[in-house]
């Protein structure tokens, strides 16, 4: 029968006592439940917290002197009370709540404002926590573009920038926090120059909520931190954060459903609009104090100024960025840093001087064929090529010239006789 023995004595038992109404299925639950918190108990806790309002529950508890009941009763009392009396001290009660406000920054219209900011990393890379610098659109909610970097420099910000400018067109207005990547001479004078309006937000005086990106840095934290950890190279990084990328763009957005914008797909509610259009010739010439553009040959070298500097053999006849920030010299390509030189860069005639000690960069654009340079000798591969002085032109010389000079020479001849 699969029943133990002390259920069969139970049925026997049950049977003898009454017959066939005892083996009906029956509820074990008490019928008469000993209810603790009762009108008798509820007035003497009122008038325990009433004189000592400040006070918890274990400490009116022990106050109580009442064994036979728990703390967690004497807490449950407690929070009836402060519901229901008015007469208790120092109980905040909350005020009605003011109607929501419009967002200070909420866009009307695509390519109103845009958001720019970046967050550490909550693992360590190579030996120190890297940063993902993100700019998102702030109608649709699109990131328009991304990097990762091992600092939150002013040169990632400006690569940021430029590489959704080129994307989508220039926004009205540019929406930052105070840190110093976005505070800095060269990232205002370019906002300057691109005639964008360039707010800056406090986060230390509560206007974090100012800036949209607080809200995807949340939602990275939950959905991609994992799959960030378990990177292990800057290259594997930079490709699960392009990856994670995509698919936040792809798939729906809370903000979107709330502003009945269908389909609620980031990218599809942007489709094809673009900002205030920016030729590329334009845009560098916007960006000119650091951003060199320049195309690669086929062994991945590109010339700059009088050098020649390998950049990578697997992006042949490829426009990369020269990026030029401090002393440091990058060359970057789709957000990524692929080489990096020292370099002495010359503010009155804007050139770059001095290019050494440089670095190639294990990335995703590797040759698939290999190279027949092995990594660590391609690190300081740099050509330099100085111009030759031009000599000033000879005078020309003319028949008429040659006549004169003959008249001169025998005029004077004629005058020492």
């Amino acid at each position: 029968m699969h029943v133990s023995r002390p259920t069969v004595d139970a049925w026997i038992q049950r049977f003898e006592t009454e017959p066939f109404a005892g083996l009906v299925d029956k509820s074990r639950a008490p019928k008469s439940p000993a209810r603790k918190v009762w009108l008798p108990l509820m007035i003497p806790v009122s008038h325990v917290q009433q004189r000592h309002p400040d006070a918890g529950e274990f400490r009116l508890w022990s106050l109580l002197a009442q064994p036979t009941i728990s703390v967690r009763t004497v807490g449950r009392i407690m929070a009836v009370h402060k519901l229901v009396y008015d007469d208790i001290p120092h109980v905040v009660r909350p005020g009605p709540k003011p109607p929501p406000q419009p967002h200070p920054y909420k866009a009307q219209r695509r390519h109103q404002s845009w958001f720019i900011d970046g967050r550490q990393m909550d693992f360590a890379l190579e030996g120190g926590k890297w940063w993902s610098i993100v700019l998102l659109e702030g109608y649709a909610r699109t990131i328009v573009a991304g990097a990762v970097a091992p600092t939150e420099a002013t040169w990632v910000a400006l690569m940021v920038l430029y590489t959704a400018c080129l994307r989508y067109g220039v926004p009205e207005t540019l929406i930052a926090d105070s840190g110093g990547a976005y505070t800095s001479n060269a990232f205002e004078a370019v906002c300057t120059r691109l005639h964008i309006q360039h707010d800056t937000i406090v986060s230390t005086q509560g206007e974090s909520y100012k800036n949209w990106m607080e809200t995807h840095f949340n939602i990275q934290r939950r959905i991609d931190d994992y799959q960030f950890s378990l990177a292990t190279t800057p290259v594997e990084f930079e490709r699960v954060h392009q990856a994670c990328i995509q698919t936040y763009n792809t798939t729906a957005h809370q903000g979107l459903l709330q502003d009945q914008r269908f389909p609620p797909i980031p990218l599809e509610v942007l489709g094809a609009a673009k900002g205030r259009p920016a030729p590329p010739e334009e845009l560098a010439r916007k960006f000119a104090t650091t951003l060199f553009p320049r195309t690669t040959n086929r062994y991945g070298c590109v010339p700059l100024h009088s050098y020649h500097v390998y950049v990578e053999e697997g992006l042949p006849h490829t426009q990369i960025l020269l990026w030029v920030y401090g002393e440091q010299l990058r060359a970057v390509f789709d957000d990524v840093v692929v080489a990096e030189y020292h370099c002495r860069y010359d503010g009155q005639t804007r050139k770059v001087h001095d290019i050494r000690d440089g670095v190639v960069y294990p990335t995703r654009f590797l040759s698939s064929q290999g190279s027949l340079i092995p990594l660590h000798a391609r690190e300081t591969i740099v050509v330099y090529r100085p111009t030759p002085r031009r000599q000033p032109p000879a005078p020309p010389r003319t028949t008429g010239t040659r006549q004169l000079l003959l008249f001169a020479l025998a005029t004077a001849g004629a005058g020492s006789r």
